[in-house]
């Protein structure tokens, strides 16, 4: 009776090896797919609030003719004048609105808080005004700084933010092993440094903003610290798979749910919520409201941003208990005589 040869087993065991790691990595692909491409092909005007200058009956009728042409798009307020209204963009009540009371309408943006919120904005007054055989006047209440137009140089702070976390994080640790309090201290320290030097590229090399540089740099340091000390500390107390795991879901949740150029608004609603708890899109949020609106609309980011450099300080400074805790819990569980 013949038998097979030898590396039939090994065959088997290599084909098997193959065809399970090209199901599982063309799964992951798709995975990351889903994750960076949906939230932009689902993303669009979602509960942008409008003004109107004029009577309650002129919003309303201005909000049921939005809500036909684009439900749930849209909520539309009245305002007495239009210096109240453009007030109300600044203050970010509202991303924008419509004045009827001149001859010909005038639309009020702000571009300076997304470019798609504010072009989407246009296109519906133009669309509205040439409905009524009126032109459109646009009025860009924030506009963007003049070096950047388009918005690209904070609209692309999401990766280098996480970038930004991560790689101290590991770098500090490999070089300075053992070292706690040199670890915690570089971290802090990049921290502060990196957001000084985000802000002056912004600034100066960009043109992506004109005012303050302190408001911003600090807004990214506290981003990037939000980032670097949460992973520093799971990796304290609980190895490198915290950190990994971590690391991961901030690269590939929190980045593309951040919605940093076109505003946590333009995304769909579970996307957008996620996104702003985490920190890339909370700061993202935050160096916008402090780069163009003085601050105005960022103190729920800054508190998510607060809260977890404050979770990450506690969980480095509980590192060696946990270590120590888990290193106990382990000895333990292993059976007496062996």
């Amino acid at each position: 009776m013949s038998s097979l040869p030898p590396s039939s087993g090994s065959h088997r065991k290599h084909a098997a090896v193959w065809a399970g790691l090209t199901l599982g990595l063309s799964v992951i692909l798709l995975a990351l797919l889903m994750l960076f491409i949906s939230p932009s092909l689902h993303s669009g005007p979602r509960d942008l609030a409008l003004g109107v200058v004029g009577s309650q009956d002129r919003a309303a009728s201005v909000a049921e003719t939005l809500e036909d042409q684009s439900p749930g798009a849209f909520t539309v307020q009245s305002y007495g004048s239009a210096d109240e209204l453009q007030e109300g963009i600044r203050d970010r009540e509202i991303v924008g609105g419509f004045d009827f009371t001149d001859p010909d309408m005038t639309v009020y943006v702000a571009s300076a808080g997304s470019t798609a919120v504010s072009g989407t904005v246009s296109n519906v007054g133009a669309t509205m005004a040439g409905g009524m055989g009126q032109t459109a006047e646009i009025v860009d209440v924030v506009p963007l700084p003049p070096g950047d137009p388009t918005g690209v140089g904070i609209g692309g702070l999401a990766f280098p933010l996480v970038f930004g976390g991560i790689v101290p994080a590991v770098a500090f640790r490999s070089m300075l092993s053992g070292q706690r309090w040199w670890i915690f201290a570089g971290l802090t320290g990049f921290s502060v440094a990196g957001g000084f030097v985000v802000a002056a590229v912004l600034k100066y090399l960009f043109g992506s903003i004109e005012g303050p540089l302190v408001p911003v740099a600090a807004s990214v340091a506290l981003g990037i610290a939000a980032l670097a000390l949460p992973l520093a500390g799971l990796n304290e107390c609980f190895g490198t798979k915290g950190f990994t795991i971590a690391a991961m879901s901030m690269m590939f949740v929190g980045n593309p749910f951040a919605g940093i150029a076109t505003s946590a608004q333009w995304l769909p609603g579970g996307v957008a919520v996620i996104g702003q708890l985490l920190p890339p899109g909370a700061a993202g949020t935050l160096v916008r409201s402090v780069a163009y609106f003085g601050g105005v609309g960022g103190g729920a980011a800054a508190l998510t941003l607060g809260i977890w450099v404050l979770a990450g300080a506690a969980l480095w400074f509980s590192g060696p208990s946990i270590k120590a805790f888990r290193a106990r819990k382990e000895k333990e569980a292993v059976p007496a005589g062996n």
